[in-house]
Order: structure tokens, then sequence, then C-alpha cells
């Protein structure tokens, strides 16, 4: 399989994601004004009870695995922004499965702050990959963090697919919260509800 075609197939699921956060982040907000958009947003995260660490490994998994064909596969050489946020995904996959396996819900404390950490940088990278005279890191002149070693349609490179990867880990966890009450049924019939 060529570079590529895994590209392409990256960059396609990293749409897919980020279309499924803008999604649910749009849902999210009508929730704050809306009691409608409120059970829905609930009844989305009861739906991912108990899945969150172990989509939250997958995800991170898939990132590591990605960032690993594109260095030792593809050879491409990181740059120093792609370090960092290498440096926050490589441990989530260990730290998630370890979680996953152990249904260690606890892990949300210390795994968030690390995905939100990635996600910033990821943003940052992508940003400077658009507007190269917002650069304030100095980046190596051989291998610039501005440079994009994989561009799909237009607007997908490799920091937006770790920020998309990233953002899914949030996501996930955030929607698995133990201790939730499930979204109550409307269990009375229409015959109860004209004579009460």
């Amino acid at each position: 399989m060529s570079v590529n075609t895994v590209s392409t197939f990256l960059a396609i699921g990293a749409i897919l994601l980020g279309a499924g956060l803008i999604t649910l982040f749009v849902l999210w907000l009508a929730a704050l004004v809306s009691d409608r958009a409120q059970a829905i947003l609930a009844t989305v995260s009861y739906s991912f009870e108990g899945l969150g660490l172990r989509l939250a490994w997958v995800m991170a998994t898939v990132a590591t695995l990605g960032s690993l064909y594109y260095s030792q596969i593809a050879h491409f050489i990181p740059c120093e922004l792609c370090w960092y946020q290498r440096i926050a995904m490589y441990p989530l996959a260990l730290i998630l499965a370890i979680a996953a396996i152990r249904r260690d819900a606890s892990v949300r404390r210390y795994v968030l702050p690390m995905a939100v950490v990635g996600a910033g940088i990821s943003a940052y990278h992508y940003t400077i990959q658009q507007f190269p005279d917002l650069s304030v890191t100095s980046c190596s002149t051989t291998v610039p963090c501005t440079a994009a070693w994989v561009w799909k349609f237009d607007f997908v490179s490799i920091p937006l697919m770790a920020l998309v990867s990233f953002a899914v880990i949030v996501a996930v966890l955030l929607l698995d919260r133990p201790g939730r009450v499930a979204p109550a049924a409307d269990t009375e019939t229409p015959k109860a509800q004209e004579e009460s």
C-alpha cells in the first residue's frame, strides 16, 4: 500500500471524525439553551457508557501507529512540534490500554490534561502550516514545522489528523462519565397523560 493511499485513508478518517466532533459541539451548544437538545445530548452521552476508555485507547493506538508509519515506513522526518505531539500521544496508547483492561475510570484526570495539551500543540502546528508568518517557534531549517508532509483535500495535514485524534480522545472520555443516570424515557401513555 502506498504512502498516498494510507494518507488518503487517514485523511478521510480525520474528516469524518472531525465532522462528528463538530456535530457534537453544536449539539452541546444547543443543549445550553434547549431542553430537547439537552435530552438528545444525554442520550448520545448515555450511548457511550462503558465505552469511553476503550474508544479513547483505539484512537490513541491508531494515531500512534499512523505516526510510526509516517516516520518508520514513509521516512518522513518529524519536526520539533511533531515530537511534542508524539510525547503527548504515545503514552496515551499505553495508559489507556491499561485503564481499559482494569476498567479504571479514574485515569481520566491524568489522561485528559495530556490530550488537551497535545490538542493545543496540534492546533498551533496546523495554524503555522496554514500561516507560516505566525510561527513563534524556532524549528529546524532542515525540518521546518511549517512544512506539510501530507496535504490531502487541500486542508488535511498530519497535525490536523493529530488534533482530531486528541479531540476524539477528550470527547469520548467526557461523554462516558461514570455515575450518570440514564435519560428518563417517557413511559406514560397518551391516554394517561390526558387523564392527569
